[in-house]
């Protein structure tokens, strides 16, 4: 009998961070494995971010600071959220954490009881529904498919919801997906919102800069719900700052101050040094994330090109962030050298690391089983030879 709680044996493993481990495993043994499974930018923090974080250790910075963040860090977020987003907060609304991931546990454990229900759109980033389990709440997804760019219907939204609906989640710029919701397809998600009041809006907008259509939407912008409206935002994607550990909500002050509350007695404040670089991030301007952004669009029509060209492989062209969501169930079935036969996409997931020394993560851990989830975040030589590596990997099946 394990002598461990429930709570953590109903926990499943993080598949994005299971194969990102598993190529290092094998990197150690001397393959040389191309990792295109990590969502990480391949760009170091900029340079006079990197020179705020010293110059905090230098004014000394270095012991706790409040719970819900430095008030001119949450200050230059309030900032940002109007000039960039024209949304409406002060800084009692806006709580930091240790990065957005954080944020989101934090929303949802403040918000989910046992039994509640979490609507969640396929596919999803991987520790939403498991953020969703940790919190005794139950998900209920809404399938989604290449053939309407992973996007939901409004009818879809209003089936799905019940007396025990409790919070809709998501994400635009989606992770795995790289779908954007426009303005009037969320306005039209607004309208079936509208007749349900009991209802909240987890909105993740970390991939925000990351958009290679217009500008980016947010669904907190429509008046006529924004209260219900918990954006999660962060700089970890934007200003290469993955390691750093920075992200934060903005909300209602009520579900703001139960996140202080709760952070109060988990992690409290995160870091002061990571705290003062962020002021200086959204300070300074934008220059440096519009230089990646111009990286990850001149790679994005690379891979896509390459995966057009792989017998079997299904994609579209993602609207932000920097993944593709190929279809691959065509493979499954299909035997390996060795007679092992590939039956989901983690075993597909699977072959193409042991076989291809390629690492991507399988598409059931994100909601839709029929697809593979790889990151374009690193160079073009590398995302070259990765691609060739899994078109001649495929083409071993039989």
């Amino acid at each position: 009998m394990s002598t461990l709680s429930k709570r953590i044996n109903n926990l499943s493993e993080s598949a994005t961070l299971k194969m990102t481990k598993l190529g290092r495993e094998l990197a150690s043994k001397g393959i040389n494995i191309i990792s295109l499974s990590v969502g990480e930018p391949d760009f170091n923090t900029p340079e006079h971010v990197k020179t705020a974080a010293k110059k905090a250790l230098d004014d000394n910075f270095t012991r706790y600071s409040p719970v819900p963040g430095y008030p001119d860090l949450r200050q230059a977020i309030v900032n940002k959220l109007k000039t960039e987003n024209n949304l409406d907060y002060d800084i009692s609304q806006i709580v930091v954490s240790t990065g957005a991931k954080q944020s989101l546990s934090n929303v949802i454990l403040t918000l989910i009881d046992p039994d509640d229900e979490v609507i969640i759109p396929t596919p999803y980033w991987v520790s939403y529904s498991e953020m969703v389990v940790l919190a005794e709440g139950k998900s209920v997804f809404i399938d989604t498919d290449i053939e309407s760019n992973f996007k939901i219907t409004p009818e879809q939204l209003e089936a799905a919801i019940t007396p025990k609906s409790k919070l809709f989640m998501f994400s635009s710029p989606c992770n795995p997906t790289g779908s954007v919701y426009s303005k009037d397809e969320l306005a039209a998600l607004v309208k079936v919102f509208e007749k349900y009041p009991n209802i909240y809006i987890l909105s993740d907008e970390i991939y925000e800069h990351i958009n290679f259509v217009d500008k980016h939407e947010s669904i907190a912008q429509f008046e006529s719900i924004k209260d219900r409206v918990i954006v999660v935002n962060g700089f970890s994607k934007a200003f290469a700052m993955t390691g750093w550990r920075l992200g934060y909500i903005a909300a209602n002050k009520e579900i703001a101050a139960a996140n202080d509350k709760l952070q109060g007695q988990t992690t409290s404040g995160t870091c002061s040094i990571a705290q003062r670089a962020g002021i200086v991030a959204y300070e300074q301007g934008l220059e440096s994330v519009l230089e990646m952004k111009e990286a990850f669009l001149r790679r994005r029509e690379l891979v896509f090109n390459l995966l057009n060209e792989i017998p079997g492989v299904k994609t579209n062209l993602p609207d932000g962030a920097f993944y593709f969501f190929p279809e691959i169930s065509s493979f499954f079935g299909k035997q390996d050298a060795d007679g092992n036969v590939i039956k989901d996409s983690s075993d597909l997931a699977l072959y193409l690391l042991n076989v291809g020394h390629v690492a991507t993560v399988g598409g059931d851990s994100f909601g839709n089983n029929n697809y593979i989830r790889l990151s374009y975040a690193a160079s073009d030589e590398s995302l070259i030879e990765a691609l060739k590596r899994i078109k001649d990997a495929l083409g071993k099946l039989s």
